[in-house]
């Protein structure tokens, strides 16, 4: 079995991180979000990944690799066509899928567990396709299953106003060949996309599908909360033994819970990092409180703030005195005090879709 990774599109929900940054690589919990997708496929024996960029992408690549230090061989396929749904996505990839049953992972879903039972169930079963469902609070934001009274799957719909029930099709799909005879059949919907709804409609009707519930929590970050959410998520997840300290403590450091810290880090006088909290390599850290949830990147700068439940990112400078709370600060930024400058006042430079709270 391969897989197909959706690692592609414009993210605009995420903007401004997103601008300078595929969105694939945000970090949470100190890796890039498309690792966890790798990990959980390989996890299941699926070492045969391809993945799904935009046309010209060469960041993911570079990052990421040739799935060597994953026990994975990746190959790397670029978009045809522009963003025209992630159904085209899959058929963009037909010369590598056709003629055996596939994984599709959208890059940008993070879950709790292992996707081992979900394969087992779709070969077990001799399924044709096989859908993944979570509960959430809000369907109407996903494709969502509709069952008739029996509880057999009749059909999907693409974020329905009125959601026939409390279950989004996450971003985790298994798929024979058919699909491709599926994906001929389609037409564009009044989105211009071709909808994976669609798809399984059709397998609904000419084929046998599957469904299973993932156990466990299930996340897709697409906006800013559910960003820091999928990183609080990771971070609980992660075992004691994961939560080391190669870093330095001044006299006077306070560290509680659970909390890694990365080789050259310094954590300086009057400082308490309370877990679950991750800080990268070559960091310095005076004055301040890191509060639960909160991951930092490698080469960040912090002096005097209280932060928690934020994603810090790599190179970036914090000098105020300030609480941060609920915050995204990207690469190589700078958050510093008003007090230090004249005239006292607040100085913002902010791209389109900023958020800031005075």
């Amino acid at each position: 079995m391969r897989a197909l990774i959706a690692a592609g599109g414009r993210a605009t929900r995420l903007r401004p991180i997103s601008h300078t940054l595929n969105k694939h690589l945000l970090p949470l919990a100190n890796k890039p979000m498309l690792e966890y997708a790798i990990i959980k496929l390989v996890e299941a024996g699926i070492t045969e990944i391809i993945i799904n960029v935009n046309l010209g992408d060469v960041e993911i690549s570079s990052r990421i690799g040739d799935g060597s230090r994953y026990g994975a061989q990746i190959t790397y396929l670029e978009q045809q066509g522009g963003a025209l749904g992630i159904a085209h996505a899959v058929n963009n990839a037909r010369a590598y899928l056709s003629g055996e049953p596939f994984v599709f992972y959208l890059g940008d879903n993070v879950m709790a567990g292992s996707i081992k039972t979900l394969r087992h169930t779709y070969e077990s079963e001799g399924y044709n396709a096989m859908i993944a469902l979570a509960r959430v609070k809000d369907p109407n934001r996903f494709g969502v299953p509709e069952f008739d009274i029996t509880g057999k799957l009749v059909r999907a719909h693409e974020k329905p106003e009125n959601p026939s029930s409390p279950f989004a099709i996450t971003g985790l799909y298994f798929f024979d060949d058919k699909f491709f005879e599926a994906f001929k059949t389609m037409k564009p919907s009044a989105r211009g996309e071709y909808e994976i709804t669609d798809i399984i409609t059709w397998f609904i009707q000419n084929a046998r599908i599957g469904t299973q519930e993932i156990t466990g929590w299930w996340k897709d970050t697409g906006t800013p909360d559910a960003l820091l959410e999928g990183n609080a998520l990771l971070l609980d997840e992660m075992h004691v033994s994961e939560m080391k300290n190669e870093g330095e403590l001044k006299p006077g450091a306070s560290i509680q819970g659970k909390v890694c810290i990365g080789r050259g880090t310094v954590i300086g006088p009057e400082v308490l990092v309370r877990g679950p909290v991750i800080i990268g390599e070559n960091c310095k850290i005076d004055h301040a409180y890191i509060g639960p949830y909160t991951s930092i990147g490698d080469g960040v700068l912090i002096q005097g703030p209280e932060i928690e439940h934020s994603i810090i990112m790599e190179n970036a400078k914090i000098f105020c005195s300030e609480r941060i709370t609920d915050s995204i600060i990207g690469a190589k930024a700078a958050v510093n005090s008003s007090k230090n400058t004249m005239p006292r006042g607040h100085r913002l430079v902010l791209g389109d879709n900023s958020l800031v709270e005075l």
